[in-house]
């Protein structure tokens, strides 16, 4: 029954092809008083939706709130939902130009056929119009359709496909056992959030009675990815078993902030301000902390004297202020450093010390609420095609998460408490959800599973403006499909079922990501062969563990292995990551591509605006291979390859158009049947009646 009516469903959405279009087989099969009729619902705001209570199809105007059984008919109206036939209006002319009302507003294409703004410029592009009447159909659809000169377009929420997920998978795997995380469930993940919002908190609280400083912008984030580069706790977020205690990455951010701030300088006076405020703070700080006398004299000496400077000279360039600020620096931080060391790291401490309680906590509600699970599978030591993370213990039952759409935006609820994601980028966790979960034929953890994955994520982002987007940069699709066509990466190390490309990728959270096509955590991931793609989150440490991490795995394998790595040109210092790779003794090929010339996708591209979702980098790339011999053999960078490579990453060379799922082959491929066996996920969440 459910194909029957996903194929009556697919018959309705291929009717509205544009006539540019070559038609289908199935669209070519509908009269055409059929297409008309659909069009010209979709364009009254009619869309199809799914009753959970009496189990069958009704349909729902979104502009006028009104609902039927049967498929309405343009021109008639109900009595009992519109008793006043302020919806019985004729429409009969509404596909004629300057007739009534209702004119059908001229789209972007036909301005673009007769001659408009710029179309020389441009190539002809055919457009696809979905309805609204399921995301998920118009995404399959989409693939249905696809073309290279075509740009696909949804009515209801206008998204762009980021990701494709028809590649198939290179990376092999010995196979393993289910993983002991404990299942997501919305109650603890909602304590979770709560928890590390208060150890937010404590940390700004401690910089600032400490050492009278905000916390440096995003350090807490960096914080938890350099913890978990080490921390073999229980918790997937919260640090709670570390060696050391004290954190490399938090200690040396918050020692660079003492005693203020240094911020970029554009003007001259700003720079006489910072070195007057830096001259300040330092004189201060000395007096008020256990300083030797030898510290105390060369502080206050050079501190005093740069003022008296600052008030004497009223001539000085911006150059001159930014080289006494250096030489003032200079004098003055180590001394500055050594009063500052223990204060800082009791910050380290304490802040460490209030995660290991609150993993704690959680935990314990977590198994309290898992008490009777209980479930062992066995496994063979073959080696296999890598799989998502499948977890050992079943889930319970979960509480109910509303869903409800505004304009173009999900919305998921739970306590009060909402998540918000794109309706694209909602259809395509259903797609990977639908492509790795094996426990949830139903769909009826389906909610619970995406407010977790959400929630997950917006905690460990943070609340500030744009906070954490950085560490989910992804890079630009034309870049994948180079990748994929040129180098056979089918598998990206890190990413997230919000800003992957391919279907398989490993992410920082396998309890929650690995229902949405996870692996796990890259440095617990041990492939045989296979071809990666590798961006991390720019932390220092996390990079210097990849390339560990990198190194043994070429180093065993005898079989197709290859890493094309993206990390940032940090050469003022010299990252230790950057420099253990380009001496490594696997490397292939590096190139650097300059700052401002290329661009990432936004860490918050499933919730960002469609013009925010590029943003060029402020820093240079550099483009890393290591390869074992084989691997080499396999996709060697050669100077054809790395050309396109560089051409794809170009600002210029992505189109304005959307990019598309890419293909191996030079025509489009029909999908098999399989894919449009759907579940009764979205025709039941749509608009529930009761």
């Amino acid at each position: 029954l459910l194909q029957t009516r996903h194929a009556e469903n697919k018959q309705d959405f291929c009717s509205i092809a544009h006539p540019d279009q070559t038609a289908s087989p199935t669209e070519s099969s509908l009269p055409e008083s059929r297409k008309s009729s659909l069009y010209e619902l979709v364009q009254a705001g009619w869309s199809k939706c799914w009753s959970k209570r009496e189990n069958r199809p009704y349909w729902f105007n979104r502009c006028t709130n009104q609902s039927m059984w049967e498929m309405p008919v343009l021109g008639q109206h109900d009595v009992i939902s519109d008793p006043l036939g302020l919806n019985a209006a004729s429409v009969e002319g509404a596909g004629d130009d300057g007739v009534g009302n209702r004119q059908r507003k001229r789209r972007l294409s036909e301005d673009a056929a007769q001659g408009g703004l710029n179309s020389f410029k441009r190539p002809k592009v055919n457009h696809i119009y979905f309805c609204q009447l399921s995301i998920e159909i118009c995404c399959e659809l989409i693939y249905l359709f696809w073309d290279m000169n075509t740009e696909y377009v949804c009515h209801c929420c206008y998204f762009r496909i980021y990701w494709d997920l028809d590649i198939q998978t290179n990376a092999v795997i010995r196979e393993r056992a289910p993983a002991n995380h404990l299942p997501p469930h919305p109650e603890i993940e909602l304590q979770r959030a709560q928890l590390t919002t208060k150890l937010r908190q404590h940390y700004q609280e401690l910089c600032y009675q400490r050492e009278g400083i905000e916390p440096p912008r995003e350090s807490f984030n960096r914080w938890l990815l350099e913890r978990k580069v080490l921390d073999k706790g229980p918790d997937h977020l919260l640090p709670s078993d570390c060696d050391p205690i004290i954190s490399r990455s938090m200690f040396r951010e918050v020692m660079n902030d003492i005693p203020i701030r240094l911020s970029r300088i554009k003007y001259k006076e700003e720079a006489r301000k910072l070195l007057f405020k830096y001259a300040e703070a330092a004189k201060k700080m000395i007096d008020s902390r256990n300083a030797t006398p030898d510290s105390r004299k060369v502080v206050k000496w050079n501190a005093e004297d740069t003022i008296n400077w600052l008030r004497r000279d009223h001539s000085a360039s911006k150059e001159d202020y930014m080289d006494r600020l250096e030489h003032l620096r200079k004098q003055c931080g180590p001394h500055v450093t050594a009063v500052a060391k223990d204060s800082v790291e009791g910050i380290c401490t304490k802040i460490y010390h209030i995660s290991v309680e609150y993993v704690r906590r959680i935990r314990q509600a977590h198994q309290t609420l898992l008490k009777d699970c209980n479930f062992m599978a066995e496994v063979q030591d073959r080696l296999v095609y890598c799989y998502p993370v499948r977890l050992a213990l079943p889930s319970p039952n979960q509480p109910r998460v509303e869903l409800h759409f505004e304009n173009d935006i999900s919305c998921l609820r739970y306590k009060g408490e909402m998540v918000k994601v794109n309706r694209g980028y909602f259809a395509k966790l259903e797609l990977l959800y639908r492509y790795s979960c094996i426990d949830d034929p139903r769909f009826e953890k389906f909610l619970s599973r995406i407010w977790c994955l959400i929630k997950r994520y917006q905690v460990m982002f943070g609340a500030g403006v744009n906070e954490g987007m950085g560490l989910q940069g992804a890079l630009p699709v034309p870049v994948f499909e180079v990748l994929n066509k040129q180098f056979g990466v089918s598998f990206e190390c890190f990413a997230s079922p919000l800003n992957s490309y391919f279907k398989q990728f490993c992410s920082a959270f396998p309890d929650t990501d690995g229902f949405f096509g996870s692996r796990g955590p890259f440095l617990n991931f041990s492939p045989a062969s296979g071809s990666f793609e590798a961006n991390p989150p720019f932390c220092e440490e996390l990079m210097d563990a990849m390339v560990t991490h990198f190194e043994e795995l070429l180093e065993k394998s005898s079989e197709l292995l290859s890493f094309i790595i993206f990390v940032p040109e940090w050469r003022d210092p010299l990252t230790p990551a950057l420099n253990r790779m380009e001496t490594s003794a696997f490397l292939r090929h590096h190139m650097s591509v300059p700052a401002f010339e290329h661009e990432y996708r936004s860490g918050s591209q499933h919730i960002c605006k469609k013009e925010e979702m590029y943003y060029k980098a402020v820093h240079g790339t550099v483009i890393i291979f290591l390869q074992n011999d084989a691997g080499f053999t396999k996709w060697e960078p050669t100077p054809e390859r790395i050309q396109e490579l560089l051409a794809a990453y170009q600002v210029s060379q992505r189109t304005l158009g959307s990019p598309v799922p890419s293909s191996t082959s030079s025509a489009p491929t029909m999908p098999s049947p399989a894919r449009f066996i759907f579940p009764s996920l979205l025709l039941s969440l749509s608009v529930i009646i009761g």
